[in-house]
């Protein structure tokens, strides 16, 4: 049985102007239907530039992306990105519900279908009261689960998100964070989430991906055994979340130096209870 997302041998080289940037050197991992996986690395390892080749929106040098057992040469059916830039993702002339209702025309589906899918996803993001409004009256909190819900209509096996709560402050990012993980739950989405952050990936994600610095490859992959049920309370003050926050970041601080583990890297590999 294939994963349903797999990233093998990827390589990305940015040529011009007489200049050669390798930003991804050699990328293997996968994730499998139904997890949530935590991309985290060094400023300018790549994290974006591994997202777009995965998502269809960039072209690898060398390597290959596959969903559902199929090469990615485009961007899938199958998949859908929220990105970090969620005011420049929004059309503002569009109402709301116009906004996410917007990738679903290209699905050829009854009118009728659409606009069911619209409701859902709004009520899923708690913005049902907001769908005739524009982006710009909203909060940035709010405008970005308007770019989540235009995610959810899609109805994607897999959701990329790059960096999506970047830009809130940090309430509304530990709201969203939650919304991510409930969503994750009561849809079975596969999730593959790009974070600067080291305290989100491990409050978020089933397992952590750690990249190397640029050209960046996987310095390391952590399972997170923390239990399902999480809040912002209570997990984060756990030995369990220090523990693994301070080996990811140890990791980071690792990569940062040049310094990628020769040990094989499995999805079991996480540092014992003390």
């Amino acid at each position: 049985m294939h994963p349903l997302l797999g990233v093998s041998g990827l390589n990305k080289v940015y040529e011009g102007s007489g200049r050669r940037v390798e930003a991804v050197r050699d990328l293997t991992f996968t994730v499998d239907a139904g997890e949530l996986v935590c991309l985290v690395g060094p400023s300018g390892c790549g994290k974006t530039t591994l997202l777009k080749c995965m998502g269809g929106l960039l072209t690898p040098t060398a390597g290959e992306v596959h969903l559902s057992g199929r090469k990615v040469t485009g961007p899938p059916p199958g998949m859908a990105f929220v990105f970090q830039e969620y005011g420049r993702s929004l059309f503002p002339w569009m109402r709301v519900a116009d906004n996410v209702e917007l990738p679903l025309k290209q699905k050829n589906l009854p009118k009728s279908r659409r606009r069911e899918l619209v409701a859902d996803a709004l009520e899923s993001v708690d913005l049902s009261d907001a769908a005739s409004a524009y982006p710009w009256q909203l909060s940035g909190g709010m405008q970005q689960r308007v770019a989540i819900a235009r995610a959810l209509a899609y109805e994607p096996e897999v959701l990329l998100m790059d960096e999506p709560f970047a830009a809130v402050d940090a309430q509304t990012r530990a709201d969203l964070e939650d919304l991510v993980r409930r969503l994750w739950r009561e849809r079975g989405i596969t999730i593959l989430f790009v974070t600067h952050d080291i305290d989100e990936a491990v409050y978020l994600g089933e397992r952590v991906i750690v990249l190397s610095a640029s050209p960046t490859v996987v310095q390391e992959q952590l399972k997170v055994d923390l239990p399902d049920e999480r809040d912002q309370i209570h997990t984060r003050v756990t030995p369990r979340f220090a523990e693994l926050r301070t080996h990811v970041y140890e990791q980071i601080q690792a990569a940062k130096r040049g310094v990628v583990r020769e040990a094989p890297v499995t999805k079991s590999d996480t540092p014992p209870l003390h």
